[in-house]
């Protein structure tokens, strides 16, 4: 599939990355260098990331494997819940849930649960009871779609998850880390990719940037679902 050029990586903002004050010594192999006390990017390498965790995620999905997109600051959320849907992959875009990796026995059961009340509700099941416990089931359905909604359909583990902003979602990426998942992320200036399999350099605070990354991840997931 076709990446995007480094023209439209610029485009989208991808090189900047954060104030010189703020930079995680680890990410030095990824900047180009600095203007106005800001880290540029080294977009060769953005791009080469970019390959490699494509290739990665067209082989995993080709096999039927899922992957869980995660974004959850206010900008990328919309991006994260359309791309996801597109492709039908799980994702989250509210707040990361404790255990859904580690402790997916547990979630997998509410998840289950979730699922089966979703079914009552829709054929009519739920109708025997009284108006207030049919609110209750309302109620709970609602909740249950704020918390789980993303990953309902999650039956078994995922073979990776992709992190867009991975300094608010380092519990997902340890759960990841401990349960053999691997963790596809964007990476910015500011935050240690130590714990990351795939790392893609850019920046990570524009909707732009990220979205053109999100795209490129989706596309690969597209291709390989085709084939």
């Amino acid at each position: 599939m076709k990446l995007p050029t480094a023209e439209q990586l610029i485009e989208a903002g991808v090189h900047f990355g954060h104030k010189m004050s703020r930079w995680n010594p680890k990410m030095e192999p990824y900047i180009f260098g600095a203007k106005n006390a800001v880290h540029i990017i080294d977009l060769a390498k953005t791009l080469t990331k970019l390959k490699e965790a494509v290739d990665f995620v067209t082989d995993i999905v080709a096999k039927g494997g899922l992957i869980i997109l995660i974004g959850t600051k206010p900008p990328v959320k919309k991006i994260i819940k359309e791309a996801a849907q597109s492709v039908g992959m799980p994702y989250v875009n509210r707040r990361w849930i404790g255990g859904a990796l580690t402790n997916f026995k547990t979630i997998g059961k509410r998840l289950e649960y979730f699922r089966d009340l979703e079914k009552k509700m829709a054929e009519g099941e739920l109708k025997k009871y009284t108006k207030k416990e049919q609110l209750g089931f309302q109620r709970k359905l609602e909740e249950m779609e704020k918390i789980f909604g993303g990953i309902k359909n999650l039956t078994k583990l995922p073979e990776a998850i992709f992190a867009v902003d991975l300094k608010e979602n380092q519990l997902a990426v340890r759960e990841a880390k401990k349960s053999g998942v691997k963790v596809i992320a964007i990476a910015d200036t500011n935050i240690s990719p130590e714990l990351v399999d795939f790392l893609i350099p850019a920046n990570d605070d524009a909707a732009s940037s990220v979205k053109i990354i999100v795209d490129t991840i989706v596309e690969a997931i597209k291709e390989a679902k085709n084939h």
